[in-house]
């Protein structure tokens, strides 16, 4: 098995081992929307977890599901997904964010002051996410790290600067500093940006 065969099926078993993604990956059949991806940082705060010998839970506030729906953007439509899919895990002992990357451009510069093109896909929009080891998104049946899994699994913080700030980064690291104070947090100036 390759290097990178085994760092993927370590992924995949950190996915397993975890209850909150476990539960999720386990009824993904139900979630029944296109391009749907378990994404962002709850991979990564799961990984860190495990490597620095803390609960499960620990730290972890929220989990997402990013999908990519293009035949209505509405904030209403995206409101009605997200609260079927929650229903699906009301159990779950963490809040769930339900995203449409579709329509992400249309509410980003009233909440981030910059206007952003339109993505093409949920994995495109895992590009955009704020570090290489968060940009990383999971179903049953596939995996895509587009920026590698190698700080994932070390595990490393590095910024993502394609399309976050410096300010942005650097709030997101303090508070995972103090959730995990012996994680290696890179400076900004140590930032990835896609393509590599």
């Amino acid at each position: 098995m390759s290097g990178a065969a085994a760092t993927e099926q370590a992924v995949r078993r950190l996915a397993a081992d975890h209850p909150v993604t476990a539960t999720i990956l386990s009824r993904w059949h139900h979630v029944a929307l296109p391009d749907a991806w378990l994404s962002g940082s709850l991979l990564a705060q799961a990984r860190w977890n495990e490597a620095f010998g803390f609960p499960p839970l620990h730290g972890i506030a929220d989990a997402d599901i990013i999908y990519f729906g293009s035949t209505d953007l509405s904030e209403a439509a995206e409101q009605a997904v997200a609260q079927r899919v929650q229903a699906l895990y009301a159990d779950l002992p963490v809040r769930l964010d339900v995203k449409n990357e579709a329509r992400v451009h249309l509410w980003y510069p009233d909440h981030f002051g910059k206007a952003i093109a339109p993505y093409h896909s949920a994995v495109q929009a895992t590009t955009t996410f704020p570090t290489t080891a968060s940009a990383v998104a999971i179903t049953p049946h596939a995996l895509s790290a587009p920026f590698g899994l190698d700080d994932l699994m070390q595990p490393v913080v590095r910024a993502n600067a394609t399309q976050i700030d410096r300010t942005y980064y650097e709030a997101k690291a303090t508070r995972w500093a103090l959730h995990w104070p012996d994680l290696v947090i890179l400076p900004w100036d140590q930032a990835g940006h896609y393509p590599l």
